[in-house]
C-alpha cells in the first residue's frame, strides 16, 4: 500500500539502518568492474556540519550512487581534515584540550552525515589527527628533507599576542583576531617550506596531459605555478660594504632604472639602520606597512607608499648611483 505521506525519520532510519549493518557501500578490489574513486574534501570537524557541508556532500553522493548503478566498483571515502592550527585555536577558544574536543567534534559530525544517508564506505575513514594517518605525513617529510626539498628559513606570519599564536589571513578580521579582537601584528618565525620551484617545469609540462580540462583552469594553474625565465644581477651598496640581488624578465630595462625599491621585510633593512639619522622613521614606517593585509599591499587601486632610505646603490650596467627606498 503507497503511503500518501512520507514519514523520513521512519523511513530513512530504516534504510540506513539496513546500509550499515549490511555494509552497502563497503567496496572491495574488483576487477570485473571499471574503477571510479569519488571523493569530496575532508571537513575540518568545528562541531557541527551547515548547509555548505550537506550541498558539498550531496553533490558528491549522487555522483557516487550514479555511477554504482552505472556497473562502476566505486570506492567513496570519508575522513577529516583535523590536525594542526584549527584545533589548537578551537582548544584556547574553548577551553578544552585539542584531542577531545576534536575526537568529540569527529563522533558528533559522523552522526550527522550517517544521518543524511551519504553513501560512504565508513570502513576507508581517515583522521588525519590520528598516528595511523600522520605517520605517514612525517615519512614524507623526513623522505623530503633527505632530498633538499625541505628547507628552513624565517617569514612573516600574523600573530596575536593576547592568544600568543599564529592565525590565518581568514582570521585576522579588520587588522583584529578573530577570537579576542585584539591587534593583529606580523611576526618573524623560523618555518619549514618545501621547494615546490624544483618541479616547475614538470609541473607545466605535463599540464597538456589533462585532456579535457577548461583551457581557463590551465591558465590559472601555469599562472600559479608562476614559472619565467630572466637575469639575476646584483646591485653594489658601498656605504654598507654589501650588495643586492634582483630579478627580471627584461634585462634590456636596467639601463633605465631610477631607484630601487626594498620591501618592508627585507633583511637589509636592518643594515641600513645602522647608525642611520632616519632610522627611527624608517623603522616606523616599516612596522606600519608590514601591519597591512596583502590585499591592501599589492591592490592595483592602492596608492604607493615609499621612504627614502638616505642610501644609495650602483646600478652595474651604467655606474649610476641610484636611491634605495
Amino acid at each position: 500500500m503507497l503511503q500518501e505521506k512520507y514519514a523520513p525519520h521512519e523511513i530513512e532510519a530504516k534504510w540506513q539502518k539496513y546500509w550499515e549493518d549490511n555494509k552497502t557501500f563497503k567496496v572491495e578490489i574488483d576487477k570485473n568492474k571499471p574503477k571510479s574513486y569519488v571523493l569530496e574534501m575532508f571537513p575540518y570537524p568545528s562541531g557541527n556540519l551547515h548547509m555548505g557541508h550537506v550541498r558539498n556532500y550531496s553533490i558528491g553522493d549522487v555522483v557516487a550512487r550514479f555511477r554504482t548503478m552505472k556497473g562502476f566498483n566505486v570506492l567513496h571515502p570519508m575522513g577529516w581534515d583535523s590536525f594542526g592550527m584549527p584545533a589548537e585555536n578551537a582548544a584556547i577558544k574553548h577551553g578544552i584540550p585539542p584531542k577531545k574536543w576534536t575526537l568529540e567534534n569527529i563522533a558528533n559530525m559522523t552522526r550527522q552525515q550517517k544521518a543524511l544517508g551519504l553513501s560512504y564506505d565508513w570502513d576507508r575513514e581517515v583522521a588525519t589527527c590520528k598516528e595511523d594517518y600522520y605517520k605517514w605525513t612525517q615519512w614524507f617529510f623526513e623522505l623530503f628533507y633527505k632530498r633538499g626539498l625541505a628547507v628552513k628559513k624565517e617569514s612573516a606570519v600574523n600573530w596575536c599576542d593576547t592568544c600568543n599564536t599564529v592565525l590565518a589571513n581568514e582570521q585576522v578580521i579588520d587588522g583584529k583576531c578573530w577570537r579576542c579582537d585584539h591587534d593583529v601584528v606580523k611576526k618573524d618565525l623560523s618555518q619549514w617550506f618545501f621547494k615546490i620551484t624544483d618541479y616547475a617545469d614538470e609541473l607545466l609540462k605535463d599540464l597538456d596531459l589533462l585532456k579535457g580540462w577548461p583551457e581557463r583552469v590551465k591558465t590559472m594553474q601555469r599562472n600559479w605555478i608562476g614559472r619565467s625565465e630572466g637575469l639575476e644581477f646584483e646591485f653594489e651598496i658601498p656605504a654598507l660594504n654589501d650588495k643586492v640581488a634582483v630579478y627580471t624578465t627584461r634585462p634590456d630595462t636596467a639601463y633605465g632604472v631610477t631607484f630601487m625599491a626594498l620591501a618592508a621585510e627585507h633583511p637589509l633593512i636592518n643594515k641600513i639602520c645602522e647608525n642611520n639619522p632616519k632610522a627611527a622613521e624608517i623603522k616606523a614606517f616599516c612596522e606600519r606597512v608590514r601591519n597591512q593585509s596583502d590585499i591592501e599591499r599589492t591592490s592595483s587601486e592602492s596608492e604607493k607608499e615609499g621612504i627614502f632610505t638616505g642610501v644609495c646603490c650602483i646600478n652595474p650596467f651604467t655606474g649610476r648611483k641610484v636611491e634605495i627606498w
